[in-house]
């Protein structure tokens, strides 16, 4: 099977890393318009939008995730549209609508990504509570059930702890059943995935790491009787002429990172990691360069000439990674050239090895 790429959406100020150096990247409608046309026009099979309500890493500007994706469902015809959903400031059946809604706009290319959460103040700022990490887990695995069984049933009775549905209708149903992806580095997170997603995503890592997790969550998937599950890690992009510039470029990133907004969210993304009973939170081994790309993306090593960042692709793909998402500097130049470059010789590789 063909590996497939995704890009996070830049829908909030600031662009992807969290640093004071001169980015050609918009966080507007109109940005992000034209950088899903570009993507769907040389390979990009994916586009998540980040869910993000309060600023945090310096990002001060944000647009909400589930609107922005109705937006790009109008405007391209490929791309598969992936809206990330807190639950806890989403009702499921709420955003169960929404989501079929989405599908319809772009003719079944919506997905959903269902993220547990870590930031505690934008709970606290809305008033609800902020739940001990794998109480967030479990209330996120109901989450995921009742936007199952509204796509699939004709109504939905539901009874859980944190959600309960009496005889609810959903019309129209998807045209396609949305894709189910999450993250998580904790067990808690695991056992999940193992349980009811369709795509676990990683964060940015080695390849040993990253291929401890797949191996993990598919002797889960295996253990509850599921199907197959897809994985998908983080990566963020620095492809240059010589590996020497790619190279001195995230120098530069981390050189410049804004160090109060990095400090600020590995203060907070370790505290949500540590309350989890193995200590094993998204961040629990980051350093402050890592955090500079708030989901580790320099750790996955997509940094180097084209021909460079390909055959470390090719390596993720053998170790069992179905779905590279991207991230770039430049959105403006980047993301084309990674889809002119790259990806072209990703396909060549994918034929010797097939």
């Amino acid at each position: 099977m063909s590996l497939q790429f995704a890009y996070w959406a830049p829908n909030v100020s600031g662009g992807l890393v969290v640093s004071q150096i001169p980015q050609q990247t918009g966080w507007s409608f109109e940005d992000n318009k034209r950088y899903a046309q570009i993507a769907e026009e040389i390979g990009f099979d994916y586009v998540l939008l980040q869910t993000r309500f309060f600023a945090s890493y310096g990002a001060e500007n944000q647009l909400e995730a589930a609107t922005l994706a109705s937006a790009l469902a109008a405007v391209t015809n490929k791309l598969n549209i992936i809206t990330a959903v807190l639950p806890g400031l989403w009702h499921p059946g709420v955003m169960a609508k929404i989501i079929s809604t989405i599908d319809h706009i772009s003719n079944g290319r919506a997905s959903v990504n269902i993220v547990s959460g870590w930031f505690k103040g934008e709970f606290h700022g809305y008033g609800e509570p902020w739940l001990d990490h794998d109480e967030r887990y479990r209330r996120s695995e109901e989450f995921i059930e009742v936007l199952k069984e509204m796509w699939t049933q004709e109504k939905s009775n539901y009874r859980g702890d944190f959600y309960r549905l009496n005889d609810t209708p959903l019309k129209p149903k998807p045209i396609n059943p949305p894709k189910i992806f999450q993250g998580g580095n904790s067990r808690a997170a695991k056992e999940m995935a193992g349980r009811v997603s369709d795509v676990y995503f990683m964060n940015g890592g080695t390849l040993e790491k990253i291929k401890e997790q797949i191996e993990e969550v598919k002797a889960l998937r295996k253990a509850n009787g599921e199907g197959d599950i897809q994985f998908g890690v983080n990566g963020f992009v620095i492809v240059r002429d010589t590996e020497e510039e790619a190279k001195q470029v995230l120098r530069d990133i981390v050189e410049n990172a804004d160090r109060e907004a990095v400090e600020g969210f590995k203060k907070s993304v370790k505290t949500a990691g540590a309350s989890s009973p193995d200590g094993k939170g998204m961040w629990a081994d980051s350093t402050f360069e890592d955090i500079v790309q708030y989901n580790d993306g320099f750790k996955t090593g997509l940094i180097g000439t084209a021909e460079q960042v390909a055959d470390r692709i090719m390596e993720l793909k053998k170790i069992g990674v179905d779905i590279v998402l991207t991230g770039f500097l430049h959105y403006e130049e980047d993301l084309r050239a990674f889809g002119e470059k790259v990806i072209p010789m990703v396909r060549e590789k994918e034929l010797v090895f097939a």
